[in-house]
């Protein structure tokens, strides 16, 4: 495997986290948070796409993982959530990225070994697993989160093939 970038989409905030997984052990690379102002949703969705981008020209992921909506209490806000996932995902698309997708429990039970958990324990496990001084801002810590799902989903599969690795979605 290689080099992961893992997106916590959201119109108002969008989590990054970066992790490079290498010979069986995964390290923290980069996470942070694009932070959009309140102004128009297209310009927002804007905002997201350059800045998930940016990300991407950085970093230089080979793999894209993103949090599937989920239906919120609020349909307008499920909506949103899921426009602001079409511009990360065109931007990974954009960038050659193949996109993987994992349900928030899906994600809490690779990180945490529960898919009921809290934002809390996501944040914990996150630090421990990768080894980080303190605890990453919540946004973060859920990009980094989904990142660690898909590197586990991965080694997982390649173990379950009997194959040495996978590239671009494929076991070999």
């Amino acid at each position: 495997m290689a080099i992961v970038l893992g997106i916590d989409p959201g119109s108002r905030i969008t989590g990054f986290g970066v992790v490079n997984h290498y010979a069986g052990k995964t390290e923290y690379v980069a996470s942070g948070c694009i932070r959009i102002p309140d102004i128009e949703l297209a310009d927002r969705l804007k905002l997201i796409f350059d800045n998930v981008g940016d990300i991407i020209v950085r970093y230089c992921p080979q793999e894209f993982a993103i949090e599937q909506v989920f239906m919120a209490k609020n349909a307008a806000s499920a909506l949103k959530l899921g426009q602001a996932r079409g511009a990360a995902i065109v931007a990974a698309v954009h960038n050659d990225l193949p996109v993987s997708e994992y349900s928030a429990r899906q994600i809490k039970q690779a990180v945490v070994g529960t898919g009921a958990a809290n934002k809390e324990q996501v944040q914990h496990m996150v630090k421990n697993l990768l080894k980080l001084p303190g605890l990453p801002q919540a946004d973060a810590a859920d990009a980094l989160a989904a990142a660690l799902c898909h590197v586990n989903t991965q080694a997982s599969l390649i173990k379950m093939a009997g194959a040495k690795s996978v590239r671009r979605g494929r076991i070999r």
